[in-house]
């Protein structure tokens, strides 16, 4: 049985796609609260995987993962795109006439920002995990409130929906990075295509640096699919630069990272695996 981490509680998102991702395969969630606790439980024990949301297509890049996995000796293994469809979830007997207060997730709370502005009675509080607030809701038995979370969760919690699909924008996906300890991260992968990369580096601070870089990639004819800069800290006007690439001829991806090397410092292949297709 493989055991995942996963930040939040049982029901999740991140629940959610670990299930999805090893679909007929016997797996066990370990319910972290942060993504420092989750990534200090994956340091603790090497048989350990873990779930993780790098970007959503609203709130953008959760650039504190990246970070923690780029300092990390975990890999990618694969990813998981995941359509987020948030609910209203309210204990049973209860219309949304009846809500007061909903909470949620801060970022869950700004998806769904349009229809909560359609309910004013209703007041937002901001909680740790769309899954955590429907099961304190449960647990507490709290009439006049609705969490904002998915319906795997309301369920799980026995919650009635209220109101489903009302993030304002209908394209809300998140990517989830699947990742292992290294040891065993080729053995995870094996009957995987690898097509796809994410790779962290530096640049000298000089003009052209990062397009030199990318003409090289052209030159090998990889695909660009994502670029984010991070400044690092006490290094006054430097960034790091995270890039997921997708290439077809594995040698060639290879040759690509011969030639860029020489331009680029602190260079970190964060996992080679399979890019997601729907």
């Amino acid at each position: 049985m493989k055991r995942i981490t996963i930040q939040g509680e049982a029901g999740c998102f991140h629940d959610a796609t670990a299930h999805e991702y090893f679909h007929g395969e016997a797996i066990e969630t370990i319910a972290c609260a942060s993504f420092d606790e989750m990534f200090n439980v994956l340091h603790s024990d090497t048989s350990l995987l873990g779930t993780l949301a790098i970007e959503n297509t609203i709130a953008g890049s959760l650039l504190q993962n990246h970070e923690l996995l780029r300092m990390s000796d975990l890999s990618i293994i694969g990813e998981y795109k995941k359509y987020i469809s948030q609910s209203l979830a309210a204990l049973p007997g209860q219309s949304i006439s009846d809500i007061k207060e909903v909470i949620s997730h801060p970022i869950a709370l700004m998806q769904c920002e349009s229809f909560l502005k359609q309910h004013p009675q209703m007041k937002m509080v901001e909680g740790y995990d769309t899954a955590g607030c429907a099961k304190d809701i449960a647990a507490n038995k709290q009439m006049g409130t609705a969490a904002i979370c998915g319906n795997y969760a309301a369920h799980l919690y026995g919650l009635d929906v209220l109101a489903e699909d009302i993030q304002t924008n209908k394209r809300n996906f998140t990517r989830f990075l699947i990742i292992a300890h290294n040891d065993f991260a080729n053995e995870l992968k094996k009957g995987k295509q690898i097509n796809k990369s994410s790779l962290a580096f530096t640049l000298p601070h000089e003009n052209g640096s990062l397009s030199k870089v990318l003409t090289i990639f052209s030159f090998y004819n990889l695909n660009l699919t994502k670029i984010q800069s991070l400044p690092i800290i006490g290094r006054e006007w430097e960034y790091r630069f995270y890039i997921d690439l997708t290439f077809s001829d594995y040698h060639r991806y290879r040759q690509s990272l011969d030639a860029v090397r020489p331009l680029i410092n602190d260079f970190k292949i964060l996992g080679e695996y399979e890019e997601y297709n729907d």
